[in-house]
């Protein structure tokens, strides 16, 4: 019998905790120094040295257990980090952290010994901006590589200044560590071109034996500036293009549909009914095409499945992309979405387009009966995949893992249900969880989101067939040029398909976002990687990889 409370029981536990800013207030007492409101968000301004003290209260007091983003930028008068903190039990409750410090020393104490999601997402920080955390147990260059000069995204950097990138020797961080004479570690370089990395990406990897002794992910191979990018352009139509770059898995309306809902809830743009049904159907045509490409990109991870399992998945991947391009026109970067709803209407003839999408969901429980028996029965892949890459669900919780890497770990979050949007709260659909906690686990529970997703697809189906044709609003009134009021901050999310995927913006007055960042699930997941591979096997850790699903253009960003 399980000694966890009910979810509606955890919800009631959560709102008896403080939640308005007045009670926050209270809670942290003179650790707050001031208060910076962010849109959706109490923000509470506080002292660098007070880092962890306030974040140990909010977590441990609060129930504030998510740190979602990390946001960091340097002002004329002071730098900032901003921690977006909320709840894995009621989505709806965030909070902001806002630590100033000084323009001549850009400290303050790291958030690590709290959530240890804060490793990556403050070492980007100091990267980028040069911001430094004390107490962190590895602050060092985590996108650019260790000899670069300067930090990109401060006030003062230089463009122009040439930079030179040395060649070292590869040195093993364990080489002093030796259980006898013949218990040498070994040091091997994954990657940054083999197959089995899921793009550009470099695991520096320690073996004892065949036995993974540390495990470091090194990412930054494919960063493209994508944040910087989206600063110097206009919110109404020069950002929406971007986002299809970031997850170019197949997920581009779920990333679309990111910076809409923060750029639409920054300007107060309602978007009409109808053109949130669209977007729910296509967002989800785009999870399953994602999934599809995750499952088959794993067994072939797993067990070198070409031939089968990988085709049949491109196969049926192909479908939905052709669905898509009748939709969109286009088969990767849609560029679909519109601030306030969508570029244009359904396909004509309406009822040829309905019906392509009637045959795919028809076929689908058959084609998924057939994985199932290709794949998760596979008894090669059961013993490949069952009790290895073990993410505990409180660990998973700490590094900020969402998606399926997190409802496999039996963590119930699902911003489709928890922070309702689009049409999602009007639809019949479940979430999908499951307490294995393994690589198996994260296979199932993408498998199985599959068929939600195609429920969901169904009733959009049925809305949109039998909605009046007065009615069908694509786009509400947008103003021409949005000019939102100086020093509004909002930080938005949606579920996208590998998880939480958020957009902090900062405006400054202008037509342009002061600051834009991008809060990408795979960078939190794929933190997770040394702790759910050191002490497995070598082709065990491969696994493991596999089963995070990381796409590492949205990584690097």
């Amino acid at each position: 019998m399980s000694l966890e409370k009910p979810r509606d029981e955890q919800s009631n536990a959560v709102a008896a905790k403080p939640t308005t800013g007045e009670e926050l207030a209270d809670l942290l007492g003179d650790l707050v120094i001031g208060r910076d409101d962010h849109v959706n968000a109490p923000g509470f301004v506080i002292r660098p040295t007070d880092v962890q003290e306030t974040l140990f209260r909010l977590r441990d007091d609060a129930g504030f257990d998510h740190l979602s983003n990390v946001t960091a930028e340097e002002r004329e008068d002071r730098y900032e980090t901003i921690y977006h903190l909320t709840s894995y039990d009621d989505r709806t409750r965030e909070v902001s952290v806002v630590v100033p410090t000084t323009k001549d020393d850009p400290r303050s104490q790291s958030a690590n010994p709290v959530f240890r999601t804060a490793d990556w997402h403050e070492r980007e920080a100091y990267d980028l901006i040069g911001i430094e955390y004390d107490d962190h147990p590895d602050l060092r260059r985590i996108l650019l590589p260790d000899t670069w000069q300067g930090h990109p995204l401060s006030l003062d950097y230089d463009q122009r200044r040439p930079q030179v990138v040395t060649l070292k020797e590869w040195a093993n961080p364990l080489a002093e560590n030796h259980r006898d004479s013949e218990g040498e570690t070994m040091y091997i370089n994954i990657g940054p071109h083999h197959p089995a990395t899921h793009g550009v990406l470099h695991v520096r990897t320690v073996l004892d034996g065949e036995q993974v002794a540390d495990v470091d992910p090194d990412i930054g191979y494919l960063h493209r500036c994508e944040e910087q990018m989206c600063q110097n352009k206009t919110y109404r139509h020069q950002i929406m293009p971007y986002p299809d770059r970031w997850d170019y898995g197949s997920a581009g309306l779920l990333n679309e549909w990111a910076y809409a809902r923060a750029a639409e809830d920054l300007n107060d743009i309602d978007v009409p009914e109808y053109a949130q049904i669209i977007r729910t159907m296509g967002a989800e045509l785009c999870r399953i095409a994602s999934h599809m490409l995750a499952v088959g990109t794993f067994a072939l991870d797993v067990y070198g499945d070409f031939t089968a399992i990988f085709m049949y998945a491109m196969r049926d991947r192909e479908i939905i992309q052709n669905i898509l391009e009748d939709l969109t026109g286009q088969r990767m970067m849609f560029n679909y979405f519109r601030l306030g709803g969508v570029v244009w209407d359904l396909p004509e003839p309406r009822e040829e387009f309905f019906e392509k999408i009637r045959d795919f969901l028809d076929d689908l429980p058959e084609t998924l009966e057939e994985y199932h028996d290709l794949i998760s029965g596979n008894e090669i892949l059961q013993l490949r995949t069952i009790d290895t890459g073990v993410l505990p669900t409180e660990v998973a919780k700490s590094y900020g893992a969402t998606g399926p890497v997190a409802r496999a770990s039996d963590v119930d979050y699902d911003l489709r249900r928890d922070d309702p949007y689009g049409y999602y709260d009007q639809l019949d659909w479940d979430v999908v969880t499951d307490d294995g906690c393994d690589n198996y686990s994260r296979l199932l529970c993408r498998m199985r989101e599959v068929e939600e997703s195609a429920k969901i697809i169904s009733q959009c189906v049925d809305l949109l067939e039998d909605w009046p044709e007065e009615e069908r609003t694509i786009q509400s009134n947008v103003p021409r040029t949005l000019r939102p009021e100086d020093d509004t901050e909002i930080y938005r999310a949606v579920e996208g398909a590998k998880g939480e995927l958020g957009i902090y913006i900062r405006a400054d007055g202008t037509d342009k976002p002061g600051r834009f960042k991008i809060r990408s699930p795979c960078f939190s997941n794929l933190q997770t990687l040394p702790e759910i591979s050191n002490g497995e096997y070598l082709p065990d850790m491969i696994a493991s990889l596999g089963s995070l699903d990381i796409i590492l253009g949205e990584v690097d960003r």
